[in-house]
Parts: C-alpha cells; structure tokens; sequence
C-alpha cells in the first residue's frame, strides 16, 4: 500500500515548507520560472482544447496536466507556497521574513515564466504580428479583458467577486498539491493532484500564476487592458485571496487537525479502544 496517513501528511507538509524556506534565491527564481511557464503552457492547451471543441470542460479537463508536472518535477508556484511556507514558521515561531523573501522570488519567478512563455506564443499565434489574432489568440484576448475591465466595470462587487474566486481558487490547488502527498506512487500522484485542479479550473476561478500568463499576453496581442487594470483589478486581489484561500483554508486547517501530537497515557487509550469495540 502506498498510502500515506493524514497525520504523516501533516508532518511532510511542515518539512515541505521547510525545505522551500531553505531554498536560496536563485534555485526559487528558476524552479518558479519554470513552473509558470509549464502552467502557462497547460493554460494555452486548455484554451486550444476549449476553442476547438466548443466546449469549455474540456479545457477543465486537460488544465491539470501543468500542476500534475510541476508536482512531479519539484517547482514552485507561489500559490502553493501560500499552503506550506508559513507552517514550520508555525512550529517554531520564529520571524516570517524568510517566508516574505521566498514568496517574494517565488512570485517574480513565476512571473518570468509565464511572461516569456506568453509572448513566445503571442509570436506564434500572430505570425509575429503578422496576422490579425483569431481563434485561441481572440479567446486569450476575451479571456483578459473579462478578467480586468470585466470586473473594473461592477466596481466594489467585481473586487468581491474576484477575491472570492481566487479564495476558492487556491483552496483547490493547495490541496491537491497535499493530496498528492497522501501516496508515494507516481500514478497515485498524478490522480490525487489532478481532481482538486480539475475543480477549480471547471468553475473558472482566479489563480494568480494563470493570470499572469493569461493578461499580459492578451494584452500583447492587442487586449484593451492597461498595466494599472491588470495589477489592480486582478493581480493584487488575486494573489491576495490566493493566500487567503490556500494558507486558512488547506495549509492551516489541515496542520490543525493532523499535526503529531503526544501520545495519551496508556490508560486513556485503552479506555478509547473500549469506546470503539
């Protein structure tokens, strides 16, 4: 069997995020930028899928493929980090400096990676400017647009609304990114990290690493988007209900409840096998 028990996922949860806090700035800023520009890449496959299928859930259905990848291969998105960074500090209560830096190089990585990745691909869709964007270039064009001015035009409750979303969002991707440390196998991996992304990607909520794929290059390919649209009405809102979402509500909350606690004398636990036969 290659099941892992809660409680032991509570302690590789705290050792997770120890070993990324160990992490210097470099070995972030590269595993970031590679993660954003695989998820990038998984976002523009779902959209491919979505446009030429005429049906949204297949793209649901093939996004998960980018943070299955990153899994397995060991980056870092910053969402995730949002999850597991701030439990060991936690446990030994020291300052969150360490984690401010390491989300900080995690996010400009992530960052990086997705903006490369999305005007390589702007290039590719629009011959380089060349042609008018059609297609999955016009969905990414849409796609941008909803998700700035779409929420700029219903003012406090866009914000709301965004926020919220990108609660749920992260709540999803944080715990398949636990889920996935239920089992040692790599198939049982893949299955565990797959459901909770699928989840999240079918219901269209915010996650700030796709965003910053998805925006900047609609933006490139003609996007009626400024910077300030993007960083206020998304980006900032996102990333914050990101932390909110991934760190209360999967990272916290499972720590809590899970997290190896002393053994009860022997005389309690004989009285609580009694109570369970």
């Amino acid at each position: 069997m290659d099941y892992v028990r809660p409680v032991d996922v509570a302690a590789a949860m705290v050792n997770a995020g120890r070993t990324k806090l160990a992490l210097p700035p470099l070995d972030l800023l590269i595993r970031g930028g590679l993660a954003g520009a695989i998820l990038a890449a998984a976002t523009s496959l779902a959209i491919t899928g979505a446009v030429q299928t005429g049906q949204p859930l297949v793209g649901a259905l093939i996004f998960p493929v980018g943070l299955i990848l990153i899994v397995l291969l060991g980056l870092d998105l910053v969402t995730g980090s949002f999850g597991l960074v701030p439990l060991p500090l936690i446990e030994s209560g020291s300052n969150t400096r360490p984690m401010l830096a390491n989300w900080g190089f995690v996010f400009l990585g992530n960052l990086i990676g997705s903006v490369i990745y999305g005007a390589l691909l702007a290039i590719a869709l629009t011959n380089f400017g060349a042609t008018a964007p059609a297609g999955v270039a016009a969905k990414i064009i849409a796609i941008a647009e909803a998700k700035t001015t779409g929420y700029e035009a219903l003012g406090l409750a866009g914000m709301v609304t965004v926020f919220v979303k990108a609660v749920l969002c992260n709540w999803m991707v944080c715990l398949a990114i636990v889920a996935a440390m239920t089992t040692s196998s790599t198939i049982g991996k893949i299955a565990c990290a797959y459901m909770p992304v699928f989840i999240f990607f079918a219901q269209g909520f915010e996650h700030s690493v796709v965003n910053m794929f998805i925006i900047p290059t609609g933006m490139m390919m003609g996007a009626k988007v400024t910077v300030a649209e993007w960083w206020s009405w998304n980006q900032i809102p996102v990333t914050l209900g990101n932390l909110v979402g991934g760190f209360v509500f999967t990272g916290l909350a499972l720590y809590i409840t899970h997290k190896p606690r002393l053994a009860a004398p022997a005389s309690i636990n004989a009285l609580t096998r009694v109570a369970a036969e």
